[in-house]
């Protein structure tokens, strides 16, 4: 199920919510680098990923564990991913440039050492999945790829928005704004996951999870 659902949210976000915040963004340089960032995730990332996109590096890792590639090309939105999606539009289209830019990025600041305890603190949380991930289904590291391209890409990624945002929010009287921002961002992720959780639960009981 995340393998379906983060894909799809994977090209989402990249190709809609985050162009939005580029959109509001009136500085020439920063947009450009949201614009780097979101085509690394779903045209090409050369630096990270080996010239592939990262959905379609996810996908691969559905493969790997016994999903056919055609369950995962046809995968419908759950409705809980579908109302994620419309909390980040408001969050990220009708909002502060710098709002926008908590929404690119705060969920990526989870993936990067630093954080938290043990193997959280060491890798982040997509170093954790990474572990978890290769007990479970018995894949090697270089099978795991996925999660090891993003601690690396999402290092690159949230320190761009962190920066940014430390050295604009202040200065243009919003701090106070993007830190709501970053917590309403987050309790829309946790939603977005548990979403996923529930509906792989669902499956294990043999119902059928509710799609959009």
């Amino acid at each position: 199920m995340f393998a379906m659902q983060h894909r799809l949210n994977t090209r989402q976000r990249n190709s809609v919510l985050k162009l939005r915040v580029a959109t509001n963004c009136p500085d020439w340089n920063i947009r450009l680098g949201i614009i780097k960032a979101c085509t690394e995730e779903i045209i090409a990332d050369h630096e990270h990923g080996g010239g592939r996109s990262h959905w379609v590096i996810l996908e691969e890792l559905g493969i790997r564990i016994g999903l056919k590639r055609s369950v995962i090309q046809e995968a419908r939105p759950l409705v809980s991913t579908q109302l994620c999606w419309l909390a980040w539009e408001a969050l990220m289209s009708n909002r502060h440039w710098l709002e926008g830019m908590v929404a690119n990025t705060c969920a990526e600041r989870s993936n990067i050492p630093g954080y938290g305890k043990g193997i959280f603190r060491k890798h982040g949380w997509f170093g954790l999945e990474r572990h978890r991930w290769g007990k479970l289904f018995g894949l090697s590291d270089d099978e795991l790829e996925f999660f090891e391209l993003h601690e690396e890409a999402d290092i690159e990624h949230s320190n761009f928005g962190w920066n940014t945002i430390a050295e604009y929010a202040e200065r243009l009287g919003v701090v106070d704004q993007v830190v709501q921002a970053c917590h309403f961002n987050l309790y829309v992720w946790e939603q977005y996951l548990n979403g996923i959780a529930a509906a792989g639960d669902a499956l294990d009981r043999g119902q059928q999870p509710s799609f959009a």
